[in-house]
């Protein structure tokens, strides 16, 4: 499998859109989004909301996928902050690849995406993300990738009654 990692476009709304709401179905307990939100929201939302870039449009903000050939096989979302006290972090968010993909470096060819373009950004110091501590192969990720810890969200989210803790990790870029 030769992978491609590239930063996604508006044009890639609907691929985007159908592996985002594939994630919320099969995944619910690792995202903050429910699959209900971002269906009743619709596919018009999707390059507004998760950073999908404008053709030719510079910005901090970054959504990659990774391609098999022409088919999206994952996707990470990257997000500086906006106020100014916190312009010196980003965080990675909305991180999945499909289960039966997993295991093959997907994973670790979008975190690397998305950190390698945090460097490129001026005065940005740390990245920040939450993990679900049920998700332990992403966490393995992260901790591989030189992401700590520096925190635990007690139930952090709540899906059908159940809830789920999220550890919150960092990696300092300086």
């Amino acid at each position: 499998m030769g992978i491609e990692v590239r930063i996604l476009t508006e044009t890639d709304s609907e691929i985007f859109w159908n592996i985002r709401l594939r994630a919320l179905r099969d995944n619910p307990e690792s995202f903050g989004s429910s699959y209900e939100d971002i269906l009743e929201r619709g596919i018009a939302s999707t390059s507004s909301t998760h950073s999908l870039r404008k053709t030719g449009v510079s910005s901090d903000d970054a959504t990659f996928g990774a391609f098999d050939g022409k088919t999206l096989v994952g996707i990470a979302a990257f997000a500086r902050e906006k106020d100014t006290k916190k312009r010196h972090k980003g965080q990675i968010w909305g991180m999945y690849v499909p289960q039966e993909l997993r295991g093959q470096g997907i994973g670790k060819a979008l975190l690397q995406a998305a950190i390698n373009h945090a460097r490129t950004l001026p005065q940005l110091e740390q990245i920040n993300l939450s993990v679900v501590l049920v998700n332990k192969e992403a966490r393995l990720l992260f901790v591989s990738q030189g992401f700590e810890t520096y925190g635990l969200e007690r139930h952090a989210l709540k899906l059908h009654e159940q809830y789920f803790d999220q550890e919150l990790m960092a990696l300092h870029l300086n």
